[in-house]
């Protein structure tokens, strides 16, 4: 008489009949349990490919466009859109060449630069650290998307939050990049380039020494415990790249339009008497570079744009936008947490406008 037969628990089923098999269920092989492969046959079928989902948008669109040529063609007609056109595409076009540059030279740090590189030149003590940090945003240049995720890694990886801070403002708003684009939206002023690079330095500096005097390192707790998944270097460069290309250049046509708009739409005697005021002026710029949220590359080009306003006031516009609008107040608050931007977005704001305010006044 053999062996008796062993006793059926249903695992068994897996080896003789896998299509039978729960998805779920196991197999014993050597010993040991092993999880069997899910069957074929109850593979959920797979999905449309989404390039069908999307043909009844494209043909809607396209008749759509058919539909509407007339009229399309007798607005075209208007002088005001006409002079709407002119100023809306010079703006993107001296605009595109540094957006190009500005978000290959982030991709490239986010892929190719470490963090800890900057970590180790950093002095440990926060008063010292924080001038270190601002002069490193001379030599490690992106847009204001970049510098975000840059910053909460050297939190994450030790670095004095005063001297991220410092960085997180400093670096779109004093990088060759940047100053470049200013000098050929402001030709034959230079006084322009230095403005802005005194102003945003002497910003960013404030800010983080009031860091150390008035935050408090919980703010940045989100920061530290981030999980940062690992990719090749090929492939951060190219998904960053892509990221901030994509957002950055949509800032920036909203922020053409913009410009188009009040130019050939609101009178001009409604720009000429806001921009008049002093003050006034200097205030309303500030608050259109919140609310434009255009990248740093590329501002300056709106700033030039709005003649109305005075030096000063077009100063506040580029020293304010690198470092606090709503694009940047909502990546802070998912990147560090909402109670580190309820005090750093105001703080910012304040400090950016007087020192735009006091480098003016010495300059322009």
């Amino acid at each position: 008489m053999g062996p008796p037969d062993p006793i059926d628990d249903g695992t068994s089923l897996v080896g003789r009949n896998p299509v039978m098999a729960r998805p779920d269920a196991t197999r014993v092989e050597y010993g040991q349990v092993v999880p069997a492969a899910p069957a074929t046959d109850l593979a959920e079928p797979p999905a449309p490919p989404r390039a069908s989902r999307a043909l009844p948008l494209v043909v809607a669109l396209v008749v759509g466009a058919a539909v509407a040529r007339p009229l399309v063609e007798r607005v075209l007609d208007a002088d005001a859109l006409q002079s709407w056109s002119t100023i809306f595409v010079a703006i993107c076009v001296q605009a595109l060449p540094f957006l190009v540059l500005g978000v290959a030279v982030s991709g490239a740090i986010a892929a190719f630069v470490p963090p800890a590189a900057l970590a180790r030149v950093l002095p440990r003590r926060p008063v010292l650290a924080v001038p270190v940090a601002a002069a490193a945003g001379v030599a490690l240049p992106g847009c204001e998307c970049g510098s975000v995720p840059i910053a909460g890694r050297l939190v994450a990886r030790g670095v004095t939050p005063a001297a991220a801070v410092t960085f997180l403002l400093a670096a779109p708003a004093v990088n060759p990049v940047v100053l470049v684009a200013t000098a050929v939206a402001f030709p034959g002023r230079p006084e322009m380039v230095l403005a802005r690079f005194l102003a945003s330095m002497l910003a960013a500096c404030v800010v983080g020494f009031v860091w150390i005097w008035r935050g408090r390192d919980d703010w940045v707790d989100k920061a530290r415990h981030r999980h940062h998944t690992d990719a090749t270097r090929f492939g951060t460069f190219v998904e960053t790249a892509q990221h901030d290309f994509l957002h950055a250049g949509g800032f920036l046509v909203i922020g053409a339009a913009t410009a188009a708009t009040l130019q050939t739409v609101v009178p001009r005697s409604v720009l000429d008497n806001v921009a008049g005021r002093g003050l006034l002026g200097v205030l309303a710029m500030a608050g259109l570079a919140v609310v434009l949220a255009i990248c740093s590359e590329a501002d300056a080009f709106v700033a030039a744009s709005l003649t109305q306003f005075s030096l000063t006031s077009r100063l506040a516009f580029m020293v304010v936008g690198p470092m606090v609008d709503v694009k940047l107040v909502a990546l802070q608050a998912g990147t560090f947490g909402r109670r580190f931007t309820s005090f750093l977005a105001p703080l910012t704001f304040v400090v950016c406008v007087a020192s735009a305010l006091v480098v003016g006044w010495l300059l322009l």
